[in-house]
């Protein structure tokens, strides 16, 4: 066993930290620059190597207590040991390298200068995805442990809204003995208008005792809607819907499917929607929103604009369209974005388009709406690396990158949510 002493010094794009030795790079979890540990080297990777902490001998200046019991082990947060300051300062400081490092046609970097961090409060993220797996006797449910399969059973999550953080033991309590031994489903829980919309997933037999079972649970626990399903390329069967559920998008109401998408926090959502409809506020002519989902630009737009919504799940449009059907101006269809983009005469008949795509980015979209005469274009991004790519699509094809608003929605994670400016112009280098 290597057995090194070593000073961190920089956090590395997934929030471990990172020495040097010999001249290779040493990525250490759960460290802060400055802090002086005795590691052992676990394995070498592409990167670099991968160490362990034996011993810290020195705590870094950015060093915090986490609130968590379960930080370490839990593969939700890799950050809770960071203060807040300092976790705020490094990822701006990581997406405004990615900014940097785009360039335009004749690849000048690209200066934003101060971007705006809205970022959400602990307690505050209204839904998660939770693992049920039964064994002898108990139920464990809760998150996947760091680096494994395994499952860490959760008896506190400082991250979620505390009805959601309550559900692991309310569960466990409940729900023991209805699954076969090593069953496994996955429970999305969502806080919504109206209480808890909880659907399962995986292989049950469900019978009319299972049924009676979950239906009591349910009751119990006070949940508005509690759907199953065996896979998650099938629709969801309704167990149990007790009442409605619905959420706001502006002043509209929305009743969302089953494990419907959902920002993660109600926070970065007004967020996000607010620097969305300040951007928009001189466009004249229709807007388009892409990968629409139900509805979270859609109606907030519509209260100054026609706007025609487009979203690849068919669950969503038609939530969508069912809202709409009480607004003036709101027109919706369903359409695989990444087979089936809107072509350059499509996108030309808009003032503006939006784009929310999930985690894989605009893809073959991006490259339309560059070839576009499309004046105002707005990206929002929960990925800023498909993010870079995407932008680079429409810099290559005469747009300007003129802001960028930074949405921490995932506390103690490296994610960040963003939403981005472009203009059409042969100016490249933002005002």
């Amino acid at each position: 066993m290597t057995v090194l002493e070593m000073t961190i010094a920089e956090l590395g794009g997934r929030g471990d930290g990172i020495a040097n030795h010999n001249g290779e790079k040493v990525f250490v979890p759960f460290t802060v620059p400055g802090d002086r540990v005795r590691v052992t080297i676990e394995k070498a990777t592409s990167d670099g190597l991968r160490a362990r902490v034996i011993e810290r001998l020195a705590d870094g200046p950015d060093r915090a207590a986490p609130p968590c019991r379960h930080f370490g082990t839990c593969g939700g947060c890799a950050l809770q040991h960071l203060t807040p300051e300092a976790l705020a300062t490094w990822k701006l400081d990581r997406l405004s390298h990615d900014l940097a490092r785009m360039g335009g046609p004749r690849r000048e970097p690209i200066s934003l200068g101060t971007i705006a961090l809205h970022t959400s409060p602990a307690g505050s993220r209204r839904r998660a995805e939770f693992t049920l797996m039964a064994k002898r006797g108990h139920l464990i449910v809760g998150f996947t442990r760091r680096g494994s399969h395994q499952i860490v059973d959760l008896e506190q999550c400082p991250v979620l809204r505390p009805e959601l953080a309550a559900l692991p033991e309310l569960i466990r309590h409940h729900l023991v003995g209805l699954l076969p031994v090593n069953t496994t489903l996955e429970c999305f829980a969502t806080l919504l208008d109206g209480g808890i919309d909880l659907l399962l997933t995986g292989p049950l037999d469900l019978t009319l005792d299972r049924r009676e079972r979950l239906a009591t649970f349910a009751e119990t626990l006070d949940l508005a809607r509690l759907s199953w399903r065996a896979r998650a390329t099938q629709p969801p069967e309704p167990i149990a819907y007790r009442r409605p559920l619905r959420f706001h998008f502006g002043s509209i109401l929305v009743a969302p499917p089953p494990g419907g998408f959902l920002q993660a926090t109600a926070e970065g959502e007004a967020a996000l929607i607010a620097t969305v409809v300040e951007w928009l506020a001189g466009v004249s002519g229709p807007v388009l929103d892409l990968y629409a989902g139900c509805g979270t630009f859609t109606f907030p737009m519509a209260e100054r604009f026609s706007v025609h919504a487009v979203e690849g799940d068919g669950t969503a449009v038609t939530a969508l369209k069912a809202a709409a059907r009480s607004v003036v101006g709101v027109s919706a269809e369903r359409r695989d974005l990444e087979r089936e983009p809107l072509n350059q005469t499509e996108l030309n008949r808009f003032g503006a388009v939006i784009f929310n795509p999930p985690r894989a980015g605009a893809g073959i979209q991006s490259l339309a709406i560059s070839a576009s005469a499309v004046p105002v274009v707005v990206a929002v991004s929960c990925n800023p690396a498909t993010f870079v790519r995407d932008a680079q699509t429409l810099i290559g094809g005469d747009y300007r990158l003129e802001k960028v608003v930074a949405v921490d929605q995932f506390l103690w994670s490296p994610h960040l949510e963003l939403v981005a400016l472009f203009r059409k112009g042969n100016k490249f280098n933002p005002k």
